[in-house]
């Protein structure tokens, strides 16, 4: 049993990361609701295109993380019309509903039947007006006098109060302003700050009342007529809406959508799910990826996650990095213009540490919630240097990396003086006040780290994926640093990357688990326990050959692969539990760097069988997009994955995957200096006969290949070449 001082400090640890957790009441999973999002603007409908206080409550409009619109209910002269389809068009910028009336005894003693007039609603966001174009259409032989009802409220609640946060005081709803055609709701924050939402419509004749517009309309025998509705959110002093015509606004946001940094993203296979797969994957990144004063960024999901998140931009940013390095230039840029310059413990920062997250809510701003500008992550700042050095390799942009150079020294100074705090060669983490997070590496569930029997582990803690990490971010920057004069620097880096290593198989190595342990505790003793991390240390290289065999082995058994993909902890586990958040789901973006440890092997099994597991899951799931998680149970003939309750679907993470799968199998590997694209040892899943890649650029030349999968190889061959590039297939 458990002794009851450690039960007493477990359950205290528990209530303090509570504040946090999101809380469930239903499921998101099977809300089916409808996703539109423009910067630090999103949208959470259901199917009909309204906004329903029902199930999780997670829907509304969104802008800079207070919900604008709470409810918004469309009535067909008092009935909720009947749904007969609806879909997000693939671009994600339209969402598009087919509705019909019920049957209806109309004032006049007529009936209505059912199916008698088809409305059709067009809904897209511009970064503050959420545009809702209405077209009915009478398929009757009369002439139909009816009535459209827009019922709407704004509870104007901080992001952290629909994840479930209770606040002890709110600020003032104001009475609403009503105009001729518009209702304005307004807010009074205690952050001093008015927030408003407008709701208006374009028809001289309806009539706007408190809580709601109405429309009167008359519709002629095999008739139609159109309106639109508008959602403005602003926020004083920052936000002033131009409202201009649906069509305008529509054709601006194609053409924003359609210029972005994927817009030249060209692949295409033999399996058309696999090419669903990277068209929706396409698709969620132009979305999430939002210019900010500082350059690109993916913000990280949707709804609990819409904004900048260090690891999390970082990560997607090496998932998109061989064809799109614009994104890891933005990351770089905004994560270098907020990197901690002093130490302030309520923001565990300290100098030289890169951002975790950033919100803008009024909880934020009032310091109700840590996370206004947080620092308590220990991965992102070795993360920061991996991606500068990754991006130099791919790109090398001498220019750019001189100008973030000073932080890339701050963040090295930052993991030999702050990470590693008591000296021993490892980056530990432990938070500074009761306010922050418990746990700082990627699983951040208060659970997440643990010892083989189960008992939460005592910190400091050391993951093992940091120190890879870490070992990485060294051995790369250190090129780096050669090529712009830093010798002494270099060398200094690479013999701290070598001593890093030995260590590390010394102090992690597990025969036992047969691969790296979870983590160190604050007395240096390792937490057994086999887990998802250790695939994580495996594309850093800091693994030998023989641990790299092991290590993959036991993450191809039945007990750590769900037949989905790589499950976090293995099955066997103390505390696996497949519906948690980290203990014993599956992750994409996990599986993902997982497989990245055999982009330069001859052993691509690792790899295949993670892009196949992750391809079934993604032609099982809505839309063909991977959710941030599903649960970990395992796959059973004839039933679909299992879903996870309040998973955010889109995450930039899990929609990057397929990339960093599909560069993993063909071992691809760009280095600018060169002009050489180098493929090792390239692999195909079974399921994919030939992979094509159009417009794949290095410096100022392009290329585009064919892959052709065979029994035992793969071919690649150069159908357009322009420019100085060379291609090596290292077999």
């Amino acid at each position: 049993m458990m002794p009851s001082v450690q039960r007493e400090q477990n359950r205290d640890v528990i209530e303090v990361d509570q504040q946090f957790y999101i809380r469930a009441s239903s499921a998101l999973a099977d809300d089916r609701t409808r996703v539109l999002l423009n910067g630090d603007t999103f949208a959470i409908f259901d199917r009909s295109g309204d906004i329903q206080p029902v199930g999780f409550g997670q829907q509304g409009i969104f802008h800079n993380e207070t919900r604008h619109l709470s409810r918004l209910e469309m009535r067909l002269l008092g009935f909720r019309p009947l749904l007969l389809s609806s879909t997000i068009r693939e671009d994600n910028i339209l969402f598009g509903i087919d509705l019909t009336n019920p049957d209806i005894q109309l004032d006049s003693g007529a009936s209505l039947p059912r199916g008698t007039v088809h409305i059709y609603r067009a809904k897209f966001l511009t970064e503050l007006v959420c545009y809702d174009q209405i077209v009915l259409n009478n398929f009757g032989d009369t002439a139909i006098d009816l009535e459209l009802s827009f019922d709407f409220e704004a509870d104007f609640a901080d992001i952290f109060e629909v994840r479930g946060e209770k606040r002890k005081r709110r600020g003032d709803k104001r009475p609403a302003e009503i105009g001729r055609s518009s209702v304005t709701l307004i807010y009074d924050g205690l952050d001093h700050i008015r927030r408003t939402t407008r709701v208006e419509c374009s028809l001289p004749a309806c009539q706007a009342r408190d809580g709601g517009i109405t429309v009167p309309l008359h519709l002629e025998p095999h008739g139609e007529v159109s309106f639109n509705i508008n959602i403005i959110c602003e926020r004083e002093g920052n936000d002033h809406a131009r409202v201009v015509s649906y069509s305008d606004a529509l054709q601006t946001m194609n053409h924003k959508r359609g210029n972005g940094p994927l817009a030249d993203l060209d692949i295409h296979t033999s399996n058309e799910q696999f090419n669903s797969w990277i068209r929706r994957s396409r698709a969620d990144l132009a979305m999430m990826i939002t210019q900010t004063p500082h350059g690109l960024y993916p913000y990280a999901g949707v709804p609990w996650f819409s904004t900048v998140f260090g690891r999390d931009g970082i990560i997607t940013a090496l998932e998109l990095l061989w064809l799109a390095p614009d994104v890891a230039k933005g990351v770089l840029s905004y994560l270098a213009a907020t990197q901690a310059t002093s130490h302030d413990a309520a923001r565990d920062a300290d100098p030289g540490k890169i951002l975790h997250e950033m919100r803008k809510g009024e909880m934020a701003r009032l310091g109700e919630v840590p996370f206004g500008r947080y620092y308590g992550t220990v991965d992102g700042t070795p993360l920061f240097v991996l991606l500068a050095a990754a991006y130099y390799e791919r790109t090398a942009d001498a220019d750019f990396l001189r100008e973030i150079w000073p932080n890339i020294l701050a963040a090295l100074e930052w993991i030999d003086v702050y990470g590693d705090s008591d000296g021993d060669g490892f980056v530990e983490y432990a938070r500074q006040t009761d306010h922050g997070l418990v746990q700082q590496g990627w699983k951040d569930s208060n659970d997440s780290v643990f010892y083989s029997d189960g008992r939460l582990a005592v910190g400091p803690i050391a993951l093992c994926e940091v120190q890879a990490y870490v070992y990485a971010a060294k051995n790369g920057i250190a090129t780096a640093a050669a090529d712009l004069g830093h010798k002494e620097l270099a060398e200094k880096l690479r013999t701290q990357a070598s001593d890093l290593r030995s260590k590390f198989h010394a102090m992690y190595w597990s025969d036992e688990l047969g691969m790296f342990a979870l983590a160190l505790d604050g007395e240096k003793r390792q937490c057994g326990v086999r887990s998802s991390n250790a695939g994580q240390c495996l594309f850093s290289g800091i693994a030998t050959d023989a641990q790299y065999r092991s290590i993959s082995d036991g993450l191809l058994s039945p007990a750590f692969f769900s037949g989905w993909g790589v499950r976090t902890i293995v099955t066997g586990e103390q505390r696996y539990n497949p519906m948690s958040y980290h203990n014993g789901s599956m992750w994409p973006h996990d599986n993902a760097l997982i497989a990245l440890g055999a982009l330069r092997r001859n052993d691509k099994d690792l790899a295949l069988r993670i892009t196949s597991g992750l391809l079934d899951l993604a032609s099982e799931v809505m839309l063909h997009r991977l959710p941030e998680l599903i649960c970990g149970f395992g796959r059973r003939p004839g039933k679909g994955p299992t879903l996870y309750p309040v998973a955010c679907s889109p995450q930039a993470w899990a929609a990057g995957s397929v990339f960093m799968l599909l560069q993993a199998c063909l071992g691809l590997e760009i280095r600018a200096s060169e002009s050489r694209i180098y493929m090792h040892h390239s692999a195909l899943p079974e399921k994919l006969q030939h992979v094509r890649i159009r417009n794949l650029k290095v410096g100022n030349a392009s290329v585009d290949l064919s892959c052709e999968r065979y029994a035992d190889t793969v071919s690649v061959n150069i159908l357009r070449r322009s420019g100085s590039v060379e291609i090596v297939a290292m077999r």
